[in-house]
């Protein structure tokens, strides 16, 4: 597992490599914490190498989309696979989040 942070004009982009599960969903909270340190608001979070998301890791994007949100921010998420997009239909969280085809457009509109 690992995050690629970048920057696109003033968007945070973090893209997620493998699954985000219990023992690396803090690794990508503090990350994104950091960023809304700095002052960063705007935030894609690509998970195009993603296959699995679990309980806990859709917790910590609940808990930094809340966080994002007190800052005046937003937080996007996009390419999300089949299963993915079906987990967050189930459990009614998307919602919650702005979802796009690809990473390039969660970028557009920022």
């Amino acid at each position: 597992m690992s995050f690629q942070v970048s920057k696109v004009n003033d968007v945070t982009v973090i893209e997620v490599e493998g699954q985000l599960i219990v023992g690396n969903r803090n690794e990508l909270k503090k990350k994104v914490l950091e960023k809304i340190e700095l002052g960063e608001q705007t935030f894609v979070i690509d998970f195009a190498n993603t296959a699995y998301i679990d309980s806990s890791g859709l917790g910590v994007l609940v808990s930094l989309s809340k966080k994002i949100r007190e800052h005046g921010g937003e937080l996007r998420l996009s390419s999300l696979s089949e299963d993915l997009r079906t987990l967050f239909e189930l459990t009614k969280l998307d919602t919650l989040f702005q979802i796009a085809e690809d990473k390039e457009r969660a970028l557009e509109g920022f």
